[in-house]
């Protein structure tokens, strides 16, 4: 699981009750020691990796978030550190503490070298969607990516996720773990991200369903249906197992296209 750095529980917390494997995502705030502080809390707790989301050096324009007047969540991590309480004119509270918070400024050599330089953590950066941003961040030497567009709420018209996976891959050459973000919904959107060559998936909105309507039993529903309907699809493309998940398994609307013509 990666656990934000929004949560309403601490990551001491979350390490105490909970065994799975355990990433935390990061954003880079001005006052780059308040970063470094949580970034070394989770190393000590057992952290295994740092997911660095980089498609947000400023928040995207969320109408409904200035219409609805969205108020920042209470940031437990940053107790002390960090007030939510800011004011803002344009009615989103949350847009106002990122304008003040978060460092804009950051670019991949300096981030990712700053980075390793407080943490023996494996880099994750999640926010690519070209091949171009592929190649730069394993040339300043991340360990992985993860293809997401930010649940498309940071750029209109930014595209589907699942549409460029596969240059992502290519560009990247095996060098690093491609991981894919948005859009799993069911257990043939895993097999489809699986056989575009991503290492493993991501799931977020199906597991805050699961949990708004039944709780912790909910997030086991939602996983477990998750599993259920990929093993289906894979008995039914006649794959025993995950390596035999390949490319010529799906077939790209362009590829449907250009075999009628």
């Amino acid at each position: 699981m990666i656990l934000s750095y929004s949560s309403t529980c601490t990551v001491e917390e979350v390490a105490s009750s909970c065994n799975a494997v355990r990433f935390f995502q990061l954003y880079v705030f001005k006052r780059r020691d308040i970063s470094a502080q949580i970034v070394q809390r989770a190393e000590k707790n057992g952290y295994k990796a740092i997911v660095l989301t980089v498609d947000a050096p400023r928040l995207g324009r969320r109408e409904a978030d200035i219409k609805n007047k969205m108020i920042s969540p209470h940031l437990k991590n940053f107790e002390g550190l960090i007030s939510t309480e800011l004011d803002s004119d344009e009615g989103s509270n949350l847009e106002a503490f990122v304008r003040a918070v978060y460092d804009d400024s950051m670019c991949w050599e300096d981030v990712i070298g700053w980075l390793k330089s407080i943490t023996n953590l494996p880099i994750l950066v999640k926010g690519i969607l070209t091949h171009e941003d592929a190649r730069k961040a394993v040339k300043v030497g991340v360990a992985g990516i993860v293809v997401s567009n930010h649940g498309a709420r940071q750029l209109d018209y930014t595209p589907a996720t699942i549409s460029v996976l596969e240059e992502v891959v290519q560009a990247v050459g095996g060098k690093v773990p491609v991981l894919f973000d948005g859009g799993i919904r069911r257990g043939t959107d895993v097999f489809k991200a699986l056989a575009l060559g991503a290492q493993a998936v991501l799931v977020g909105r199906p597991v805050i369903y699961g949990l708004a309507a039944n709780g912790e039993n909910g997030v086991r529903k939602v996983m477990k249906m998750l599993k259920d309907e990929l093993e289906l699809t894979m008995a039914l493309s006649g794959c025993p197992s995950v390596k035999d998940i390949t490319r010529s398994h799906v077939r790209t609307e362009c590829e449907r296209l250009r075999s009628q013509l």
